[in-house]
């Protein structure tokens, strides 16, 4: 792909002296190793023509602030992966609505001004699943069932409220630690139910979409063997190391729709690359289209977000 033109693009960002000059951006988390940030990032900043670097670090919630202690102005931005999400938000100057109402943020935009250095925290995971799940045709939802109760769940409730649900089932091995995304959803003008995993009533359960926010190789699927939602449903699982989940196999052999997990990261991607060019994760890029189709294309991803071998 031909970079893009940035000087004569109509840009707006926070400072257009910088944008030719090499910066730093990484993907961080504990473990690291199955990420495919790096690929997506470089893909799309050798299309916009930015001389941008963006790498990889093993960071523990433990060891995150003395990492971002050691960020200088050659750093522009930070991808958080778990157990980061929700570790970050002590360090930061401000946090974007989203990120603070699902209590997750996984971009940090990093501005230096003055000799002093800013960190703006976003969540680009709520647009990113919102996104992938309309690409793959579901525009709308109305009753959806969410697995897990952690950040990347409460991201999850936040996407489906943008597609319009009315009510969200949350289903995890502890109902207790559901409290949170409960919270969330009534937030977001959702009714919202906690249910046990191992709670009968989760097989009698009939959504029209089920997101899975485990992490890959988790044994949950098989509490939904025989259960309406794995033929009421589009699945979108959002691990995607290994693939395909035990989820997506048990929608898959059940002839359902089956949404992976590299969609939701393709399209959380492009609104993190928005924040770190624009400072603004909604301000979309120029010729976006292009770039969101060499970003899925480098995935293995047709534009519809499903597997093109």
């Amino acid at each position: 792909m031909t970079p893009f033109d940035l000087a004569g693009s109509g840009f707006a960002v926070d400072d257009p002296d910088a944008l030719g000059a090499p910066r730093r951006l990484a993907v961080l988390g504990s473990p690291i190793a199955h990420t495919r940030s790096p690929l997506l990032h470089r893909t799309a900043y050798a299309a916009l023509g930015l001389p941008w670097e963006y790498g990889v670090a093993d960071v523990t919630a433990e060891a995150l602030a003395s990492f971002v202690d050691g960020l200088d102005a050659s750093w522009r931005g930070l991808s958080l992966t778990m157990p980061l999400k929700e570790t970050v938000f002590e360090l930061l100057d401000s946090v974007d609505a989203i990120g603070s109402t699902s209590g997750a943020v996984n971009t940090v935009l990093v501005t230096h001004a003055e000799g002093r250095r800013r960190l703006d925290g976003f969540n680009t995971d709520v647009l990113g699943i919102a996104e992938a799940l309309t690409r793959a045709g579901v525009p709308s939802v109305s009753h959806a069932l969410v697995v897990g109760g952690g950040a990347t769940a409460r991201s999850a409730v936040l996407a489906v409220a943008r597609l319009g649900a009315e009510h969200v089932d949350i289903v995890l091995r502890s109902p207790a630690k559901g409290a949170a995304a409960a919270e969330t959803a009534r937030s977001a003008g959702l009714s919202a139910t906690v249910l046990a995993l191992h709670d009968p009533a989760v097989v009698g359960l009939v959504p029209d979409v089920t997101i899975s926010s485990l992490p890959g190789g988790v044994d949950a699927a098989k509490n939904f063997a025989g259960s309406a939602a794995v033929v009421s449903s589009t699945l979108l699982d959002v691990a995607y190391s290994p693939w395909p989940s035990q989820f997506a196999t048990l929608w898959s052999e059940a002839g359902s729709a089956v949404v992976p997990g590299l969609a939701m990261l393709v399209h959380q991607a492009v609104a993190q690359v928005r924040a770190f060019v624009h400072g603004d994760p909604l301000l979309a890029l120029p010729d976006e289209e292009l770039i969101t189709a060499a970003l899925l294309a480098v995935a293995g991803l047709d534009a519809a977000g499903g597997f093109t071998v």
